[in-house]
């Protein structure tokens, strides 16, 4: 069922928060996320709810959704706090993606103080680690996270992207993930004693969400500093880098984010599927949008639905090579199956909205190369092969 709504409107006669949805009506927009919206615009304290052109159903809150509201309330922002999607600038001397898939280093297996000493992407940490938090430090995640090789395609606003140092043709590092256990950790920490209700000490929770938050950008440059080195490169600093699950306090208003990047101003790159292109956009967006914009294509089908109708219609072998001739590093079976890029909505429909409703515009595509999710035993390089780079042999 899609429905469309414009800017500014009460969805519910009775409800105190007004909803914005920020989608055309070609836009698919599923009935159950706006019943999450309508909930949500119900909580005491609540002021506002923009729903971005990506909304989703989430677990007790809508996904691709900005939040304002005189209330704290964390699990508007979930368990994933500090996740969002980085880019980083690498040179390569030659781009083979078969070659290149296979020396993705293991990114599931998280470093070592003591056991990875000697791992030169260390050098990115520039202290100590937000929380002490090392439990699956420089690992990506499960689910919609990723780690993706990509060339910058299409450059829309040539003045902008040469600003951010990128033109057509460059190779990019684009970095999606979070804080990992530990915004789990203070989320459940919270709704063990509060469930679903409001933070009882704001300050003390905003704290440590703030840790998670940096917490997830370092490990966004931990894991292209691995991916880096691995594939030869030396790392770069990050051109881009939003968070899109946190809570900001703005003008005295908590300003809570679930799945929606800030758009106050910033760049941020809104991504597609392993098999489609990715925005990079400038973003504009005002007090109707909660001053966001949306964060990716956003899902279509849920899990269940993408495993079952794409085991029906593909192989695990079609899937790990994209229709834009891209490949796909993943030992995990099923999460090939729902990470499909038919599982997702269309990224061009996603960015028109964005530019109908005055939120953002385009400054350039990348199309992927290769995307990793979970590493393949099938491809992953020999241990002489991670001590010749190591030691800067063997470079691409």
């Amino acid at each position: 069922m899609s429905e469309h709504h414009s800017p500014r409107e009460s969805l519910s006669p009775s409800a105190p928060a007004t909803v914005a949805v920020f989608a055309s009506p070609t836009s698919w927009i599923e009935s159950a996320a706006l019943d999450q919206c309508r909930r949500v615009a119900a909580l005491d304290g609540m002021i506002h709810v923009a729903g971005m052109p990506d909304l989703h159903p989430g677990k007790g809150a809508p996904i691709g959704a900005a939040m304002a509201s005189t209330v704290l309330y964390p699990f508007l922002v979930g368990s994933d706090i500090g996740c969002g999607i980085a880019v980083f600038p690498i040179r390569l001397r030659r781009v083979v993606p078969e070659r290149l898939a296979a020396r993705f280093p293991d990114l599931d297996r998280a470093l070592d103080p003591e056991r990875d000493a000697d791992d030169p992407a260390w050098a990115v940490v520039p202290g100590d680690v937000p929380a002490g938090h090392l439990d699956g430090l420089g690992t990506v995640g499960r689910g919609n996270h990723f780690v993706e090789l990509a060339r910058v395609d299409t450059v829309f606003a040539p003045d902008h992207a040469q600003r951010l140092g990128l033109s057509t043709g460059d190779l990019v590092l684009v970095v999606h993930s979070g804080s990992r256990g530990l915004g789990e950790r203070i989320l459940r920490t919270h709704t063990e004693a509060h469930g679903a209700g409001p933070a009882a000490d704001p300050a003390d929770y905003l704290a440590r969400h703030d840790e998670a938050v940096r917490w997830g950008s370092l490990n966004r440059r931990l894991l292209a500093a691995r991916v880096a080195y691995a594939l030869g490169a030396e790392p770069t600093e990050p051109v881009v880098d939003q968070c899109h699950n946190l809570v900001e306090v703005r003008d005295g208003v908590y300003l809570h984010r679930k799945g929606a990047a800030p758009g106050d101003g910033r760049d941020v790159l809104v991504a597609g599927t392993r098999g489609t292109a990715s925005y990079l956009v400038a973003a504009h967006s005002g007090a109707d949008a909660n001053h966001s914009v949306a964060h990716g294509a956003g899902r279509k089908m849920s899990r269940a639905d993408a495993l079952r109708r794409g085991r029906a219609k593909h192989t695990v072998d079609e899937l790990r090579r994209t229709p834009v001739g891209s490949l796909v590093v993943c030992g995990d079976r099923q999460l090939l199956f729902e990470e499909a890029p038919t599982a997702y909505k269309r990224i061009e429909q996603v960015i028109g909205d964005l530019v109908e409703h005055r939120l953002a515009t385009p400054v350039a595509t990348t199309i992927p190369l290769v995307t990793y999710k979970t590493p393949d035993v099938g491809t992953a390089p020999r241990s002489s092969e991670r001590r010749d780079r190591r030691h800067g042999r063997g470079r691409s």
